[in-house]
């Protein structure tokens, strides 16, 4: 039997507080109020004195309502009747479809142990230039996009869950606006990807307690196909919407605040979410991609400055591209051996040859004389900003690095872009072996 209490002492938001005993951090308590039943978690414990936040806001509770502790966490159902299904913070449905009770697991366990993790070694193919040859997606990397309000973030988070080649997708959206949803929703359909995608999300106008959940359910959910072998891409979008609902929490419960208003954890709130990922040595993989918003573009703010002492690298998604300048996957060296022998010289070659342009678009803006090189440089940079740094394309990895020789063999000779021999007489365009020899 569960014990009810009556007693509620304190009503500041969406946290109540009441007296009660033998209650563990984190349990799950069914408050019943005249608007009816809703869940509410453990969020503080301060001798008999309980604080929970209500998972559906706190309007309507008065102090004479019925609270019954569950003696548990959070728990969401795990099966493959999720696949295709779309749940919102707290796991309700939302496609009218019924809801799931079978194999219902814990939310927000501890990260695996580190000895029973793989070094990263498997690249995930996302059909995106940007990602594929010069930053390369690898299997249980933790990576944020970096991105400003306006950015079309959402749209690139939408491409990688229908093209990365994985076996399942759990997209999780905090403070997403509802065309944003609809825009989710209706393009995984229309591709035919939602079949492997499971979609956990919370609107701006849900309440807020519901976006400290999604990121918990959904890399609960992502751990549990993982040790059935499958390889899961959880999608995170937008961390600073989570961060900001930690900090609205936070004032409510009256803790002293850090740097910007935010708590003084946020650190280990956004590590205990990152950490999940993981490659098991003798099951399946976890990899996270999250989009962090960074207000007024400022890369200081407590949320991605602390985000990138965490993640392994990061995206910078500027002006609609993937920035080549400041995005990073610090595990790419891991996969890009291997893929193709020219895939490392081409990254490097055509990264170096575009901060070339770049120093060139400099001196044209100061009306310095073009030389016949800067002028190549500026040729070259045209068609790389357009056919490798454009979202809209949409080619695998083989091809956008044939794609990268064609626009270095169309703006450049050989020896001008300092390719060892070797490669270029297995991959420059239009030449051939004859004989021992190479000809034009």
């Amino acid at each position: 039997m569960h014990r009810v209490y009556t007693k509620i002492v304190q009503i500041a938001g969406d946290v109540v507080t009441v007296e009660a005993e033998n209650v563990g951090y984190n349990h799950i308590a069914e408050i019943t109020t005249q608007r009816g039943v809703s869940l509410a978690q453990v969020i503080r414990l301060d001798g008999k004195r309980v604080s929970l936040q209500v998972f559906a806001g706190s309007r309507g509770c008065s102090t004479g309502d019925r609270v019954r502790f569950l003696g548990h966490p959070m728990r969401i159902s795990a099966s493959e009747n999720l696949l295709g299904r779309i749940f919102n913070g707290s796991g309700a449905p939302l496609d009218n479809g019924p809801a799931l009770s079978e194999n219902l697991i814990e939310v927000a366990g501890p990260p695996v142990n580190p000895v029973k993790r793989v070094i990263p070694n498997k690249m995930i193919r996302t059909g995106i230039p940007m990602i594929d040859v010069f930053n390369s997606l690898v299997e249980s990397q933790k990576l944020p996009i970096f991105s400003i309000a306006g950015e079309p973030y959402n749209e690139l988070l939408a491409r990688i869950a229908i093209q990365a080649e994985v076996d399942i997708i759990i997209l999780g959206g905090m403070g997403l606006k509802y065309d944003d949803y609809l825009f989710f929703r209706d393009k995984l359909e229309e591709e035919g990807a939602l079949s492997r995608c499971i979609f956990f999300v919370h609107t701006a106008s849900d309440p807020t307690v519901e976006c400290l959940l999604v990121p918990d359910i959904s890399l609960a959910v992502a751990e549990h196909f993982a040790l059935q072998g499958k390889r899961v891409l959880v999608l995170l979008t937008d961390m600073t919407n989570f961060c900001d609902a930690l900090k609205e929490i936070a004032i409510t419960m009256e803790q002293v605040p850090s740097n910007r208003g935010y708590p003084g954890d946020l650190y280990s709130q956004l590590a205990a979410r990152y950490e999940k990922a993981v490659d098991f040595d003798t099951a399946g993989s976890i990899t996270i991609l999250s989009v962090t918003t960074m207000p007024g573009d400022d890369v200081t703010h407590p949320v991605p400055d602390n985000t990138g002492y965490i993640t392994e690298g990061q995206f910078y998604l500027k002006n609609g591209v993937i920035e080549p300048f400041g995005s990073l996957s610090r595990l790419k060296q891991q996969v890009n051996g291997a893929t193709r022998p020219d895939h490392r010289t081409i990254m490097d070659t055509m990264i170096q040859l575009f901060a070339s342009y770049r120093e060139t678009l400099e001196k044209q803006a100061m009306g310095f004389q073009m030389s016949a090189w800067d002028k190549k440089l500026l040729r070259y940079g045209k068609r790389f900003e357009k056919e490798m740094m454009s979202l809209n394309v949409n080619i695998p990895l083989e091809k956008a690095l044939d794609l990268c020789w064609e626009i270095l063999a169309d703006c450049f000779t050989p020896e001008e872009t300092g390719i060892k021999p070797s490669l270029i007489e297995q991959y420059w365009p239009n030449r051939q072996k004859k004989k021992g020899q190479i000809v034009v």
